[in-house]
């Protein structure tokens, strides 16, 4: 059977006649007080703004329990260790392996390389002095750049490129150790310029306090 609504009541459809008292009195005159269901949309719009703020800040704490059960989560492996007893490296020792590799791979006696090492920086990887010669082996910025040492306070980096310098000093000098020295704490150019160990103190101090060490630890190693 088909409906048509024209036969039902206008009021059964929801409207309402002129004489309603909704719409011919209530609503056609102005209302003297705040629109209360203007005040409930501003609160309720407050409260959700402040909700959402709240689940993006805290998502922990306002993310329901019942879509994340512990149950579903993974374990997560715990692993603990304990330090019973520890054993110190003398500074002189702590990077022995890489002062071979590059003794090895450059053909570089280790006990000069030590002795370089210790001369320069202390041993300490983290030095910088103030012309800016960085790590173990006092690498300039240019000349670490043109070793290939993309990190001076790496000490492998660091003690791989300092020996290969040294290298290329030794073959500059034919060998001559103090030459070599010499040229790496003052450079090729000043020693060229006189003709052999500059008249620098702080050079000549160089050469001879490494000159000094190799030859005592040499003498440690014989008695």
């Amino acid at each position: 059977m088909l409906f048509n609504s024209t036969d039902a009541p206008p009021d059964y459809l929801g409207a309402r006649g002129d004489g309603d008292r909704r719409k011919g009195e209530r609503r056609s005159q102005p209302r003297s007080g705040p629109d209360r269901r203007r005040g409930d949309r501003r609160r309720a719009t407050l409260r959700n703004t402040l909700l959402a703020a709240a689940a993006v800040a805290l998502p922990h704490q306002v993310k329901p329990e019942s879509l994340n059960p512990a149950w579903l989560r993974p374990p997560v492996p715990v692993v603990s260790t304990r330090i019973e007893s520890f054993v110190g490296i003398p500074a002189n020792h702590a990077y022995d392996r890489f002062i071979q590799e590059a003794s090895t791979r450059y053909r570089v006696d280790a006990t000069l390389i030590r002795s370089v090492m210790q001369t320069e920086s202390a041993f300490d990887a983290l030095a910088v002095s103030r012309a800016g010669a960085m790590g173990l082996m006092q690498l300039m910025p240019e000349v670490a750049v043109e070793l290939g040492v993309e990190d001076p306070f790496d000490p492998r980096q660091n003690v791989m490129g300092g020996v290969k310098y040294l290298r290329r000093l030794l073959d500059l000098y034919n060998g001559n150790v103090p030459l070599a020295l010499a040229s790496y704490n003052a450079g090729a150019t000043n020693v060229a310029q006189y003709g052999g160990v500059p008249p620098f103190p702080e050079t000549q101090n160089y050469v001879k306090q490494i000159t000094r060490l190799v030859a005592s630890s040499r003498r440690a190693r014989t008695e």
